[in-house]
């Protein structure tokens, strides 16, 4: 029997999870037992940096698969790859240098939605449907009071984005076509917002969707840091508390849901060097009670993504580095110390992150057997 040849491949990190879910292993560690022929051996996830050109900071991610993604970032920076990440097209509208923006929806190569934040009219909500060669400019905010800082999507028509309290409410857009146009949601289904409390634009998951009807928003800088959920797209809401510690630099940054009951939310205070002993928290009731994680990552936290067919298996990145989880979000494991900012993973198993000076990488778990 000729022996077998060692071999190594790079496999994508949520594909790795939907083969052998929470049993994932560390580096070094073999399947093999006695005299059965050797397995594969999967090796600890690694970032692999995408350079992009840019010195840009990106805080808005959209992962459509292995080939293609979209990053929407500082100096009124929207870049697009379909080969990788070989190489990055800046694809921003034309009239958008000044604008910061903080979260983009894509989905597929030519479809997207792009949300710059600010006071006034520098929140606004672009959309394409030619990969960035034309854009609509479908929302230019003209309440001075309202500040936007997320847009998320249930399917490629009908979306929301979420601005900081207006006379003492959050504010909800929606849309229905892809967003070319968008309408104000009337504020009654909406509870009260604490003192000074709002979202934090740090990786574009302080709203996230789920399915047909569920969404969640993250706050912090009032008195307790919370995550709404709304049944019913946005038109009425319930609020409970979480554990994060909150203040006017502390709160839920980001959240991300397995399903309509299993969610993980981060955050901490995003001030260098400042200590964020809770950086994370768990739900297995869609959002009514919150438990702090028993080892959350060391340090602050802006975004967190639960991949597709990962069971138990979720990332979370920050300035300091990217965390594993492998227990559903109740423990985590630092696997390196790169600064990112925001993470996503698309349905095909990709995952990548972004963040400051340009920083763009893919996932990536070597095999060896």
């Amino acid at each position: 029997m000729k022996p077998m040849r060692a071999f190594a491949r790079k496999l994508s990190f949520a594909g790795v999870c939907a083969v052998v879910g929470a049993s994932l292993l560390t580096p070094g560690t073999a399947h093999a037992q006695g005299g059965a022929r050797p397995q594969p051996v999967i090796g600890g996830p690694s970032w692999r940096l995408t350079p992009t050109g840019s010195a840009a900071r990106f805080r808005g991610l959209a992962a459509v698969g292995r080939t293609t993604a979209w990053l929407a970032g500082s100096g009124g920076t929207v870049l697009r790859t379909t080969d990788g990440g070989g190489t990055w097209r800046n694809v921003a509208p034309p009239d958008a240098a000044g604008l910061e923006f903080r979260d983009v929806e894509a989905f597929d190569a030519n479809r997207a939605v792009v949300l710059a934040i600010g006071e006034g009219e520098a929140s606004r909500v672009y959309s394409t449907s030619n990969g960035g060669r034309t854009w609509t400019l479908g929302f230019k905010n003209d309440e001075p009071k309202a500040f936007y800082d997320c847009v998320t999507f249930f399917d490629s028509r009908h979306g929301l984005a979420m601005s900081d309290p207006v006379d003492g409410k959050f504010r909800i857009i929606s849309t229905s076509d892809g967003g070319r146009s968008w309408r104000v949601l009337p504020p009654k289904g909406m509870p009260p917002a604490l003192e000074g409390e709002a979202g934090f634009a740090a990786s574009g998951q302080c709203l996230v969707s789920l399915g047909r009807q569920d969404v969640w928003l993250a706050t912090g800088g009032g008195a307790r840091s919370r995550v709404f959920h709304s049944r019913d797209r946005g038109r009425t809401w319930t609020v409970a508390d979480t554990p994060l510690p909150s203040s006017p630099s502390q709160g839920v940054f980001g959240v991300a849901f397995r399903d309509s009951r299993h969610g993980i939310a981060v955050g901490g205070d995003y001030r260098p060097g400042a200590p964020s002993p809770t950086a994370a928290a768990t739900t297995s009731d869609g959002g009514r009670t919150w438990r702090a994680a028993d080892r959350p990552p060391a340090e602050y936290r802006s975004g967190v993504v639960w991949p597709r067919f990962s069971g138990p298996v979720a990332l979370a990145v920050g300035p300091t580095g990217s965390d594993l989880t492998l227990t559903g979000g109740r423990s985590w494991t630092r696997f390196d110390v790169g600064s990112f900012d925001t993470v996503d993973c698309a349905p095909d198993g990709a995952c990548w992150a972004a963040g400051e000076k340009g920083r763009a990488a893919r996932l990536t778990v070597s095999v060896t057997g």
